[in-house]
């Protein structure tokens, strides 16, 4: 028998995971859920720091893991990893005593004679199901608001990146006893093991099909959660746009992580009058990135590879069908499965029926679809479910306005593209079938927290004015308070 104390003991899952080991996991985070609710700023902080040390240390470490998963290069792990995760620590770390800070509200003309403030209590114990394109950056991130708002914690991240996984389970189990956190791999079995679980809150980042399951799963216990979701992105690159900018952005935001991004570029609607200077600029921005012909292009160490096989399949079989069904490859559209490589795509004359203009592609290939009338593409974009993101590129104040007000996205970028996941004074979320609820900075600590209302009564204890017994004069007195709300401030 094993004789270290439970909450050690209970880390010791391999593969998948045992639901038995889970739900002891599960009970004995209650008790620290409840000791953690009047938990301090600077207790809080303190854990977060721990992560943050512990993630510098490995940071070689993480380099190799990622390098082993899908030959992520050094440096996407240090910009699309590390640097998103440190900006929400760093942020924490500075801000965390102002979000706690109960807010005072001032009271209503119903409510005159009472005080008022709302008050950030922990959820208790949480959940975070974490996907495989950006397995630390989107499981240590929400780790740290959930941390910033005293939470217990258990994470689940994909099985799709073991070497990751494995990394930050070592990790989580070196500096948190599972009682605070913890971390079970393992495939759906897992999964589905842990949604069986009573979570008080459940944070979920993945496709619109599984947030569906989430959600359900969620219902069962009335949970709240957070759902990160995906969709297809569309960009708008109208006749006023930098051309070359717009390349330039638009083929980092895209290629980055090999395409395997929530809010990567999607489809691309550029203005017939500058569309063939769109497609010069990316073509020539992608040779001097990844190379000027196909074998360069492959042995560049500078491009992510897809995750696995069944994925290259997948997006191979979206670029396949486009081509069979009438569309132009503008450049790439080399696929080696047995390599997951698929070379940076861009394609033109996208018939209709396509399945590439209808299914997030998240992979290498953009379809460009050129357009005269912004109000048809606005009218394409509504016809599909709301994105996750949005790009405009135009320097038309009338045309960015009419966009902007006429579209529904979680989020939009002007300009630019995917910034705005980094921008932590930001909401991050999507809309319907691309989320619900947001992330980053203050949204996260708010996302797991609740918003508890806390009302204090007085000396002027207005209320009894309309205590029974109903009389004439109390009648009116009533029907006068009411009619008073009519008037205008």
């Amino acid at each position: 028998m094993n004789d270290a104390p439970p909450s050690q003991a209970l880390h010791a899952a391999a593969g998948e995971a045992d639901p038995h080991r889970m739900r002891a996991v599960f009970d004995v985070q209650q008790a620290t859920a409840l000791r953690w609710r009047d938990s301090t700023a600077a207790e809080r902080i303190a854990r977060i720091v721990k992560l943050r040390d512990a993630m510098l240390a490995h940071r070689t470490a993480f380099h190799t893991a990622f390098a082993q998963d899908y030959r992520k290069p050094e440096a996407e792990v240090e910009v699309s990893e590390f640097l998103p995760v440190m900006d929400e620590i760093h942020q924490a770390i500075g801000s965390l005593r102002r979000w706690m800070k109960p807010k005072r509200v001032w009271p209503t003309k119903t409510m005159l004679g009472t005080r008022a403030h709302v008050q950030y209590q922990p959820r208790g114990r949480v959940l975070v199901i974490a996907p495989w394109n950006y397995p630390l950056s989107l499981c240590f991130g929400p780790l740290v608001s959930a941390l910033a708002a005293g939470n217990t914690v258990i994470i689940k991240p994909s099985e799709m990146t073991p070497a990751v996984s494995a990394l930050m389970g070592r990790i989580i189990a070196d500096i948190f006893p599972a009682h605070e956190v913890a971390l079970f791999e393992g495939s759906l079995p897992t999964s589905q093991a842990l949604l069986d679980l009573p979570f008080d809150h459940i944070f979920f980042t993945g496709s619109p099909a599984v947030g569906k399951v989430v959600m359900a799963a969620a219902a069962r216990h009335l949970a709240s959660v957070t759902l990160e979701l995906g969709g297809k992105s569309p960009v708008i690159v109208d006749a006023s746009a930098n051309v070359q900018m717009a390349a330039e952005t638009l083929m980092w935001g895209k290629f980055l992580n090999n395409g395997q991004t929530c809010v990567a570029p999607d489809t691309a609607y550029v203005h017939a009058s500058v569309k063939q200077a769109f497609v010069d600029a990316c073509r020539s921005v992608l040779q001097q990135r990844y190379g000027a012909g196909a074998a360069a292009q492959k042995a560049c160490g500078d491009l992510t590879r897809v995750v696995n096989r069944r994925h290259t399949q997948r997006v191979a079989h979206l670029l396949n069908d486009a081509v069979e069904r009438g569309a132009k490859v503008l450049a790439g559209g080399d696929i080696d499965e047995a390599q997951c490589y698929i070379a940076p795509t861009l394609l033109e004359r996208v018939p209709a029926g396509a399945a590439i203009l209808s299914e997030e592609i998240f992979g290498p290939v953009l379809p460009i679809v050129e357009y005269t009338d912004l109000d048809q593409v606005i009218h394409d974009i509504n016809s599909q479910p709301k994105p996750l993101a949005l790009y405009l590129w135009s320097t038309d104040r009338r045309a960015i306005r009419r966009v902007l007000s006429h579209t529904s996205s979680g989020g939009a970028c002007v300009n630019h593209c995917v910034a705005h996941f980094a921008h932590g004074n930001l909401p991050f979320g999507g809309v319907n079938n691309s989320g619900i609820g947001n992330a980053h900075g203050e949204y996260g600590f708010k996302a797991f927290s609740h918003e508890r209302a806390v009302l204090r009564g007085s000396w002027l204890h207005l209320v009894k004015l309309f205590f029974p017994p109903y009389t004439p004069t109390r009648n009116k007195l009533i029907r006068m308070t009411v009619d008073l709300l009519r008037l205008p401030f």
